[in-house]
């Protein structure tokens, strides 16, 4: 079993939820609802997976907010 990160956010054009998974070339994916996109981006993340071409380039870490005045 293996565990990514994904971020999310979501589309105010559209209203759907966005995720992607960091450093995660290909690894992107959309839905109606938080559940639909989880499902979405755990089948995306598998087949990459399953075709042995793409892997993560690097550990996602974190986020961090930034205050500007």
């Amino acid at each position: 079993m293996q565990m990514f990160t994904a971020v999310i956010e979501k589309c105010p054009d559209t209203g759907l939820y966005v995720g992607y998974v960091p450093n995660f070339p290909g690894a992107h994916s959309q839905g109606e609802t938080l559940d639909e996109l989880y499902r979405n981006l755990q089948e995306v993340i598998t087949m990459l997976l399953e075709d042995g071409e793409q892997q993560p380039e690097s550990e996602f870490v974190g986020t961090q907010t930034i205050v500007v005045a």
